[in-house]
């Protein structure tokens, strides 16, 4: 079975309901989390994992990292998700605690038909101006020239964007910041941009879904997005110089670098040097309250995510996300103990 086929039926699994085995409803604790969607994969696939492990049972909602931030800073949540990091500041102003659970990649994928997988070319700055509305048709000479051997159509370059606040967005936009002077000046970084061309659509699901179903179509994702949608990925140039493929092994040579000492373990791991580094690469975050409504629930979310470190490598790596370094789990639960003394 080869590495789409395995998670295309994992994330079919993943999203079945969350059914407690006959009787043991009642005894089952639950906790609500809302967010991001670059996660969401793995964080079902845990949650049905886990379930028999701990009794709890997660009910999640992949609905944007803005609105996952909004509902945790509401407590309408036991905890919130985000991609993109909280400063120190917002952390305090909102009694929250951040700390990262899995990493995972974001690819291009497009819809251009004759290109197949994997096979296309494309650097950081032939995206930024593709997303500033500067490159327009697939047989432009800059593509063109790094694609000796492929035939591009005169086709209308179609980019799809997150419509909604994301934390997707972030980590994309944070990218296209850090290799285009250009974009940073005019369009810059943020959960939600102001993208000069495109169209945008609703969470890694409506942009998946948008790309598959638009001809010329451009568009990011998670990667477990474009694999469970048999989506046509690109090769990027990294900082190197070398253009490499989306694999586990190229995202875990990013992952390599990440910095997890920085205030709210907000490690950086876009652009990352390394001859085999996949350039966009980034942790994603869960939020949770310091002065939590139910202190019993909050305890229950933590015992999830202890058990996922402790248990959901395989599942992680099997949904194409890079897992946590030990020493960085072992911090995590040591700032749960300063914050909640166990």
């Amino acid at each position: 079975m080869n590495r789409r086929t395995l998670l295309a039926a994992g994330a079919s699994l993943a999203a079945l309901p969350l059914i407690l085995p006959r009787g043991a409803a009642a005894q089952a604790a639950q906790i609500t989390g809302a967010g991001a969607t670059f996660p969401n994969p793995v964080y079902q696939k845990w949650a049905e994992a886990a379930r028999a492990a701990t009794g709890i049972q997660v009910n999640y909602q992949s609905v944007g990292s803005g609105a996952g931030i909004n509902q945790i800073r509401n407590r309408t949540v036991d905890f919130g998700a985000t991609d993109a990091p909280l400063k120190p500041e917002q952390l305090a102003e909102a009694n929250l605690l951040q700390f990262p659970t899995v990493m995972g990649s974001l690819v291009a994928i497009v819809n251009i038909p004759g290109i197949e997988n994997e096979q296309l070319r494309l650097t950081g700055e032939l995206l930024a101006d593709i997303y500033l509305g500067k490159i327009t048709r697939w047989n432009d000479p800059r593509i063109v020239d790094l694609n000796r051997g492929l035939t591009l159509p005169n086709l209308a370059i179609a980019p799809a964007y997150r419509a909604d606040g994301s934390g997707t967005t972030f980590v994309w936009v944070s990218y296209l910041a850090a290799v285009s002077p250009e974009w940073k000046e005019k369009v810059g970084v943020g959960t939600s941009v102001r993208f000069p061309a495109g169209t945008g659509a609703r969470g890694n699901e409506g942009v998946a879904g948008t790309v598959r179903q638009v001809r010329g179509a451009i568009g990011y994702v998670e990667n477990a997005y474009a694999i469970t949608n048999r989506l046509v990925t690109t090769q990027i140039r990294n900082k190197a110089g070398n253009f490499v493929k989306p694999s586990h092994e190229s995202f875990t040579a990013a992952a390599a670098a990440a910095d997890w000492s920085v205030p709210g373990f907000a490690a950086n791991i876009v652009d990352t040097p390394g001859p085999d580094a996949w350039p966009i690469v980034a942790p994603t975050f869960i939020l949770l309250p310091t002065n939590p409504t139910d202190p019993a629930r909050s305890a229950n979310v933590r015992r999830f995510f202890d058990w996922a470190f402790a248990n959901g490598d395989a599942l992680a790596k099997e949904l194409e996300y890079i897992p946590l370094p030990q020493a960085t789990k072992d911090a995590v639960r040591g700032a749960w103990r300063n914050q909640f003394g166990a």
